[in-house]
């Protein structure tokens, strides 16, 4: 019999994607994730215009 997994991503953090100059706030939050051994990614959504923090979760 095969098993098959479904992968999704959980939302961690939401950043605007409008902020000042210089400074990345998702990144900086997916690297301190990352820190704590949760990997984080930093993807855009276009519709919302933001950046979110994800990690990917495997269910069977």
């Amino acid at each position: 019999m095969a098993v098959t997994t479904a992968q999704s991503r959980t939302v961690l953090e939401r950043f605007p994607a409008g902020g000042p100059r210089g400074s990345w706030p998702a990144e900086e939050c997916a690297a301190a994730q990352r820190a704590q051994g949760t990997d984080g990614q930093v993807v855009m959504d276009l519709d919302s215009d933001q950046f979110l923090v994800v990690t990917d979760t495997t269910t069977r």
